[in-house]
């Protein structure tokens, strides 16, 4: 499967929050960057943090959360679908770094088409991130 890599745009409240969360502690390599802006490879892909210092009361963007597997998944939500191994190695790594997962790395939809690694987490700014995990990507992603 070859994949178009993506571009997502996203408000923050402050840049250089972003740039030890999305850089320092989740490891995204940062490409340009400007005083309001920055881009960074979310795995081969266009992730860019820009700021809105006046996100929310709270400093946080709102959402939602719809109910999934016993969870209350927040909308809206982005990440990256990986490998069963590259997830394992990862939510090791972020579990040092992340205060609080909304929804801790677990196995969902366990022997069901579909079946995947899944967890949640906030970025500072409020932006919900979820990196799940299939055995066969191209097989399972989409499976009914």
């Amino acid at each position: 499967m070859v994949l178009n890599p993506f571009h997502l745009a996203i408000q923050v409240r402050d840049i250089d929050e972003a740039r030890d969360f999305y850089g320092a502690k989740l490891g995204l390599p940062e490409g340009r960057s400007a005083d309001h802006w920055i881009d960074f490879n979310l795995y081969g892909h266009q992730l860019v943090t820009h700021l809105n210092p006046g996100i929310g009361r709270d400093g946080k963007v709102p959402s939602i959360a719809n109910p999934v597997d016993g969870h209350g998944v927040p909308v809206p939500h982005f990440g990256v679908v990986m490998q069963f191994d590259q997830w394992h190695a990862f939510a090791l790594r972020v579990r040092k770094v992340i205060p609080e997962f909304l929804i801790e790395p677990h196995i969902r939809f366990e022997g069901q088409p579909g079946e995947q690694g899944t967890m949640f987490f906030l970025d500072p700014s409020g932006n919900a991130l979820e990196f799940k995990a299939f055995r066969d990507i191209e097989r399972e992603l989409f499976a009914k």
